[in-house]
């Protein structure tokens, strides 16, 4: 659970800050007339599929580390179901959150404003 955590505070903050770095490409693509919901839009599915390519990367080398680590693992099989799937929904939840909030706020901003912006 603390290792769940720990990525997940690890992942909304990488996702986050991606994120907020394009609100100066946002502030673009609004002065030229995209609208606020296709930029939100695109901007999450961006993060979502990176975090999924992640997410397929992590669960392949844990299911190989889990089948090496079978041994010292008690009361649980190496390939737990459950605990994959879970920890899935959850990183891709934090992925979720982590590239809609930003996306929305930098959305919001007047263009000029989005364009000045660091």
């Amino acid at each position: 659970a603390l290792g769940l955590v720990l990525a997940s505070a690890g992942l909304y903050g990488i996702m986050s800050f991606s994120a907020s770095r394009r609100t100066r490409e946002i502030g673009i693509r609004m002065a030229l007339g995209a609208e606020r919901a296709s930029v939100v839009r695109m901007m999450v599915f961006e993060g979502l599929r990176l975090a999924a390519a992640g997410l397929g990367a992590g669960l392949v080398l844990s299911a190989v580390a889990s089948r090496l680590m079978a041994r010292w693992l008690f009361g649980v099989s190496p390939l737990d179901l459950h605990a994959f799937a879970g920890m899935s929904a959850v990183l891709l939840g934090v992925a979720l959150v982590a590239t809609w909030l930003p996306a929305r706020r930098a959305a919001s901003l007047d263009p000029r404003a989005a364009l000045a912006a660091d």
